[in-house]
């Protein structure tokens, strides 16, 4: 041991003499007997998530990571995708596997160019095979070399969209994993073996299959498929939108950029959205003609756009001869002492019973009936509702408009006719991808954009925003993802070149989150990924795009 060596292990609070070199694998492996309540599939140096395999050459802090942490579920995930891509080739050489999108529980996955269903007897040698490699154990072997030796070796292994990536990344090296005889890459690090990946289900899904992972409440059990026909609907229509038109990942994405077709991109993306727009306003305008669709719900996770989608629909609506009166969920705010509280003991704000149902629903089926009703206000310095004499009634061609993040749950309105009801579901679908084997995660997209609003609108640092999004996921997986498969329309909120703009915003405020900080890690994670984007300026964004809630100059009022 080198005496002046050391590092300091987080999990069991003690400095640790190690030799130049050592890895956290190693490491572990010297006081894996006082760490009997971890099977680390990677580790925190720094504050910063590393492969097992990582060699400390410096005093470091090191914190050993099992499948149950966030960064470990996302190791152990990419470790899984990289055993089906050799399922595949080891069975189909001359199939090329692509994960779509993350959906029903799972991630979708096809063979591209290639129209045809998918077998379920195909899908049973895909997951016999997957099975296979992790009773093998085999290694997940690190590499680094020039990133021009790696683009020959992607080119010679017939992957394009790898090649298209790296000669877009200006970097003099690129790292990539090998399993036995193939190479891939991946936003992260992989699991040593193939054999800590022993938990996951392949199922035959829509025309391709369904990767199903670890269900993140039950580690030893695989996800149960979740039924989302409407989110993949949504999502396939936007995936084949992206192949038209020739932008399906960040590669090509880079090289409209470079190749000064950005404008026209946007153009196109900002159309897709007025033409989403126009189609639900008019389905809306159409039930309202038969008697119905007296409320309209807009609802959707943090940072979706649903502010300006219920704007902009309000426009549309306006040319189908129908005018929208707002109602604020926030004025139905029950007396801030019969806030439900949350696991911390503060009051929860995001649970449904902290709106007053009962006052809410007396007061909609009021007005659906054509009467005046005294309208509330919540103050909020007081944590008291008050009356101040304002009064709605509604004419013959007004409709309720109510923008929140509990309109698809049918508690919210649960006294309303359905019939009288619209639910729009507003979430950002990335449906761009980094590779085949890399999608952009939703949350990401949307964690991204929240960290913008909240520093330039708020005030708030990203480390601390950060720092809160776990628990506003935990909200979203209770109050919101549950219910928006009763969406009568979903949008999707997502501009296939905002995280090029994204990045010119978000990359300075990130850089700020300090070394020391436990959302150090995270950050660096988002800028690693901000970083694979060529940067596209603003200026030809609209004032009236919804991206422009979160990078201002909107032309509407918030």
């Amino acid at each position: 041991m080198n005496d002046d060596l050391k590092v300091f292990c987080k999990n069991t609070n003690e400095y640790i003499d190690i030799d130049g070199g050592d890895t956290p694998l190693s490491i572990f492996e010297s006081i894996k007997t006082r760490l009997s309540n971890i099977n680390p599939i990677c580790a925190r140096v720094n504050n910063r998530t590393q492969r097992l395999g990582y060699h400390i050459y410096s005093p470091s802090m090191v914190e050993f990571l099992d499948t149950s942490s966030t960064p470990g579920y996302r190791v152990y995930l990419r470790s899984l995708c990289m055993i089906m891509f050799k399922a595949v080739k080891d069975l189909y050489p001359t199939r090329r596997l692509i994960i779509v999108h993350s959906v029903s529980g799972g991630y979708y996955c096809r063979f591209k160019h290639d129209d045809t269903a998918i077998s379920d007897t195909t899908v049973a040698a895909i997951k016999a095979r997957m099975r296979e490699i992790v009773d093998a154990d085999l290694p997940f072997v690190h590499h680094e070399q020039l990133t021009t030796d790696v683009i020959e070796l992607f080119r010679k292994q017939g992957m394009p969209d790898k090649v298209r990536l790296l000669e877009s990344s200006n970097k003099l090296y690129s790292s990539y994993y090998k399993l036995g005889d193939l190479i891939d890459s991946y936003m992260g690090p992989l699991a040593p073996t193939t054999g800590r990946i022993s938990v996951f289900d392949l199922i035959s899904h829509k025309d391709g299959m369904l990767l199903l992972p670890p269900d993140k409440k039950h580690l030893a059990e695989p996800a149960k498929p979740v039924k989302q026909q409407k989110l993949f609907q949504a999502m396939n229509d936007y995936t084949t939108f992206n192949c038209i038109i020739g932008i399906a990942d960040v590669g090509e994405l880079n090289k409209a950029i470079d190749t000064h077709r950005a404008s026209d991109l946007i153009n196109v993306a900002e159309a897709l959205h007025n033409q989403a727009f126009a189609r639900i306003a008019a389905d809306i305008a159409e039930r309202n003609r038969q008697g119905g669709a007296k409320v309209v719900m807009v609802a959707g996770p943090s940072s979706s756009g649903k502010t300006t989608s219920a704007k902009r629909l309000s426009i549309q609506l306006i040319t189908n001869y129908i005018i929208p009166k707002v109602i604020s969920l926030d004025n139905y705010f029950v007396n801030r002492e019969n806030t439900p509280l949350d696991e911390s003991g503060d009051y929860d704000y995001e649970s449904l019973y902290a709106l007053d149902l009962e006052q809410l629903n007396s007061d909609i089926n009021d007005l659906i009936a054509g009467k005046e009703v005294k309208m509330p206000t919540y103050n909020f310095k007081t944590g008291k509702r008050e009356y101040k004499g304002d009064t709605l009634k509604l004419e013959a061609n007004n409709i309720l408009l109510m923008e929140g993040i509990h309109g698809l749950n049918p508690e919210l309105t649960k006294q309303i006719a359905d019939d009288m009801k619209y639910r729009v579901y507003v979430s950002a679908l990335t449906t761009l991808t980094v590779d085949d084997h890399n999608w952009i995660p939703t949350t990401d997209n949307r964690l991204l954009r929240r960290i913008v609003r909240d520093y330039k609108y708020r005030g708030e640092s990203a480390q601390s925003t950060i720092a809160r999004w776990p628990s506003v996921r935990r909200g979203e997986e209770k109050w919101i993802f549950p219910f928006q498969e009763n969406a009568d329309a979903m949008f999707n909120s997502s501009l296939l070149f905002e995280l090029a703009v994204m990045k010119n915003y978000a990359l300075p405020i990130l850089s700020q989150v300090p070394a020391n900080a436990t959302e150090y890690d995270e950050a660096q994670r988002l800028i690693s990924f901000l970083n694979m984007f060529h940067s596209l300026a603003e200026r030809d964004i609209p004032s009236t795009s919804l991206l422009r809630e979160f990078l201002g100059g909107s032309s509407f009022h918030y």
